[in-house]
């Protein structure tokens, strides 16, 4: 099963949990990066009025082709209850997935609000079909047994995807 992890990381602990991934199932890592970086102000206030109207931003890199990949994973922050524009524009910018099947996961400091809700939409207007999820809230990404969890998800899905 070939696995492609697509992040986007601001604090650097969706960027951690996407690492421990691609060590316990292997797979392409590939963070997706915003063409004009983000501050704390303007993540803040302009990232965050961008992410509640489902923005997306330019990112680099500007086209994400999956199509040789069995299993897409995309991992995001949370921002002001929704996927960073960052992520949207991840996904704005993949290739060659209608028919594949995707896990997600989110990091956030309190509730993920809509955000797994919006991906799974975004994601299937794209073709994409979601078979797994995991939230990781306040301190649950250093929790290895936490992170076990999601890479099981994700072992199962390359099995019956």
């Amino acid at each position: 099963m070939k696995i492609c992890i697509i992040y986007h990381s601001y604090s650097g602990i969706t960027r951690g949990i996407a690492e421990r991934l691609k060590a316990s199932c292997g797979g392409d890592l590939l963070e997706v990066k915003p063409r004009k970086d983000y501050n704390t102000l303007t993540a803040y206030t302009l990232g965050c009025r961008k992410a509640m109207n489902r923005e997306a931003d330019p990112v680099y890199p500007d086209s994400i082709d999956v199509s040789s990949y069995d299993l897409i994973v995309i991992g995001t922050p949370v921002w002001a209850w929704k996927a960073t524009p960052v992520t949207n524009g991840a996904i704005a910018a993949l290739k060659g997935c209608e028919g594949k099947s995707a896990v997600i996961f989110v990091t956030c400091g309190g509730k993920p609000g809509e955000t797994v809700t919006v991906l799974k939409e975004t994601l299937s207007a794209k073709g994409v079909r979601v078979v797994g999820e995991k939230i990781f809230v306040k301190n649950d990404a250093g929790d290895p047994k936490k992170v076990e969890d999601l890479a099981s998800i994700i072992k199962s899905a390359g099995n019956t995807g």
